[in-house]
């Protein structure tokens, strides 16, 4: 387990992988896995399936979480 620096709703810059050089707000820290889940960074279509809340069933865009180390602290 790694000691975050990186707390939710914090502005950090993408230092690594498809969405590099963006500026987006933490939404979740997972301190366990040393990820962060990251405001339109890594966004993956996810099929699901019909449901009450959703009868038709479909993709959804989501948001996965990235490792801690991909990410800085941007300046502002």
């Amino acid at each position: 387990m790694v000691k975050c620096r990186i707390k939710k709703g914090d502005m950090v810059e993408i230092i690594a992988g498809d969405d590099k050089g963006k500026k987006a707000k933490i939404l979740r820290v997972f301190p366990k896995t040393s990820k962060v889940l990251v405001e339109g960074c890594k966004v993956v279509k996810k099929a699901i399936k019909p449901s009450d809340k959703n009868p038709k069933g479909g993709f959804i865009q989501k948001e996965m979480p990235i490792h801690i180390s991909n990410v800085k602290k941007a300046e502002e």
